[in-house]
């Protein structure tokens, strides 16, 4: 019990004065960490009332008119929030009425359909089954499919046919090996990884529901990973979801051991220098520690509510006549700015030969930034670093070396920066926290005593995008990089499977957090990959690239390539002639990359090789054939794109 206490006085301690909790401490209060600590807290509700009460104030702050719920200050269509608000409430009692109305949007709200012919060719999944979306608009997704059916589950709706569709859809995506990631199986014949995050929900969504081979290969590849692992968000997460699977063969040994090592695992981030105390792990912890009083995720009886319930649909927000006229203004206004960005006569990209990761490479980089000093000075300034960090596995070259970020940053220093900090928000996973430490990433952190931002949970901005090639008036960018002096990309050289190559610009999507597009950001892809890319970059353009070619990838890129040494570090101002330069060290031709091109047509970088002045070595003396994702199409799909 004084353990339990001593958990939970600590979350107590990091909520806001005004109620609620942030993903950190220095960001206003978010829905799902609030949340998490509402669930985790209610299990002493005498003891943390004012705190409990605080919370539940914020949570209703939050409703919007429809039955919805978002923060003020976040993105409209991110309704995904809305099923934990729901699965939070039904859980702490609140009346019939207010859950009913939440219900009943929820069950309105649904994926986008797909008829594209080519999706149903790359993927293996049944692109007809609904579920829901992070955002109005997108597509189905499994983290928020699961939540939705765990939410209508837990406030009595689970014999909606909307559950059962869920229930099948993430059935039908999971994987036959164990598992589940964000919602495709395979894509252009090759098998994706499952992550332990989205694997949990899904069985927490599915308990007492359905039997089938992959639920139970998702309960095996939970265990295994949560005694492999050491990371406290995807050691809560699995004992939360396997203490409902407790029965099964072998997972009541399992969950005696995940306890311990759930607590080496918060002891040990106590003790990581790069990471700000974190509201939503502490919630989990003290959640999967003291499952003895109580899972609250454990789902007993679905068939509370006797009372049918039509679905009611999302009321999306309209704008008046002053709102609509204003917009016409703003358009007009950022047309004119795109038209005046002026345009630069010459760029310059230096091409730095460097053949291993253990060169001096802090040497490297500073030499070429001479030739970048005066247009991009770094003293005094507030510098963030946003490598390239995807997914980490140890045999594949899908990320940004850590020693090219630790000689940027020794850069930094050396030129007297203010502050830096390094900053990802990955699609493909959620917690980037686990990539940053396996990855080898820490370890240059806590070297050069330089802080961590996960993009993906920062405070979002709302700022007017002068790009306008999605239609989006607004995107919205992480409080990191939009308050940063200077932006810093480091990507790796690699092909792509959809962009044709991913460089300096393509790694701008990490700038918008998840939290407002969902994961994998996939409404930025469906709006058009290239015109995203633009956009952004547009918005918030880098100030500098370093792009990590010591090893490249080639191939069906950026997560299932083949390793490929090219031996050059590539800097430049411009990030459409740096990126045109690496497509020319691949041998690719920039013009055919169409953000490229979009991008100089904007203004926003050269392309042409003659306007692109080569300092160190020649794009001739380093160039190397690339294949590209072409060649594995017509392996995976007998034809090519």
């Amino acid at each position: 019990m004084s353990e339990l206490i001593a958990n939970l006085d600590a979350l107590a301690a990091l909520a806001l004065p005004d109620g609620g909790w942030g993903y950190s401490p220095d960001q206003g209060a978010h829905l799902e960490p609030t949340c998490l600590a509402l669930l985790a807290l209610a299990r002493e509700p005498e003891r943390y009332k004012p705190t409990l009460d605080g919370g539940q104030a914020f949570l209703r702050k939050c409703a919007v008119g429809d039955g919805t719920y978002r923060i003020e200050r976040g993105r409209e269509e991110a309704v995904w929030p809305t099923s934990l608000v729901l699965f939070t409430l039904a859980s702490l009692g609140a009346p019939a009425d207010e859950l009913k109305r939440t219900a009943a949007v929820l069950l309105g709200l649904q994926g986008r359909h797909t008829a594209d012919d080519k999706d149903k060719e790359v993927h293996d999944i049944d692109l007809t089954i609904v579920g829901w979306p992070w955002a109005d608009g997108n597509f189905s997704w499994a983290e928020p499919t699961a939540w939705a059916c765990v939410a209508l589950r837990r406030a009595g709706f689970g014999e909606h046919g909307r559950v059962a569709d869920g229930i099948k859809l993430l059935v039908d995506r999971a994987l036959d090996e164990g598992g589940i990631n964000y919602g495709n199986r395979r894509v252009l014949g090759r098998i994706l990884e499952p992550i332990p995050g989205p694997t949990a929900l899904m069985l927490l969504a599915v308990q007492g529901k359905v039997e089938h081979p992959r639920v139970d290969s998702a309960v095996a590849y939970l265990g295994d990973q949560a005694l492999a692992g050491d990371d406290l968000e995807h050691l809560g997460w699995a004992k939360l979801a396997l203490d409902v699977y407790a029965d099964r063969p072998g997972v009541a040994d399992k969950l005696k051991q995940i306890d311990g090592r759930i607590e080496a695992a918060r002891k040990a981030r106590a003790e990581t220098p790069y990471v700000r105390p974190a509201p939503l792990r502490v919630a989990l912890a003290a959640l999967a520690l003291h499952t003895d009083r109580g899972n609250p995720f454990r789902l007993v009886d679905d068939k509370t509510q006797t009372v049918a319930l039509a679905p009611t649909k999302r009321v999306i927000r309209t704008l008046s006549l002053g709102q609509r006229l204003k917009g016409v203004f703003n358009n007009l206004a950022v047309t004119a700015v795109g038209q005046l960005r002026p345009a630069q006569p010459e760029a310059h990209v230096h091409i730095a030969p460097v053949d291993d990761y253990n060169a001096d490479l802090a040497d490297v980089v500073q030499r070429q930034y001479e030739d970048f000093r005066e247009r991009v000075p770094l003293k005094g300034k507030r510098v963030v670093l946003k490598p390239n960090l995807v997914e980490y596995h140890r045999d594949k070259v899908i990320n940004t070396d850590p020693r090219v970020v630790a000689a940027v940053i020794e850069l930094c220093q050396r030129e007297g920066a203010a502050e830096v900090i390094v900053a990802e928000g990955p699609g493909h996973w959620r917690n980037v926290e686990y990539l940053v430490g396996a990855s080898g990433l820490g370890d240059v952190l806590r070297t050069y005593n330089v802080p961590f931002v996960d993009l993906n949970h920062d405070e979002p901005v709302k700022t007017v995008n002068l790009g306008r090639l999605t239609k989006l008036d607004h995107l919205y960018l992480s409080r990191t990089i939009a308050s940063a002096d200077v932006v810093i990309s480091l990507p790796k050289l690699k092909t792509h499977h959809w962009a044709v190559a991913t460089l300096s610009l393509k790694n701008l999507f990490g700038t918008l957090p998840g939290i407002c597009y969902g994961w994998p950001k996939n409404e930025l892809h469906w709006r058009g990959i290239d015109n995203s890319i633009v956009d952004i970059a547009l918005t918030r353009t880098p100030d500098l690239a370093v792009v990590d070619g010591i090893i490249g990838m080639e191939g069906d890129g950026p997560l299932n390539g083949t390793p490929k040494p090219v031996g050059v570090l590539v800097m430049g101002s411009d990030l459409v002639a740096v990126d045109a330069t690496c497509c020319r060290l691949m041998r690719l031709d920039p013009e055919r990359v169409a953000y490229l091109a979009l991008g100089a047509h904007k203004k926003l970088g050269l392309l042409a090789e003659p306007q692109i002045k080569q300092l160190g070595d020649t794009v001739a003396q380093r160039a190397q054939e690339f294949e590209t994702v072409e060649h594995f199409r017509v392996l995976a799909l007998g034809k090519p794109a």
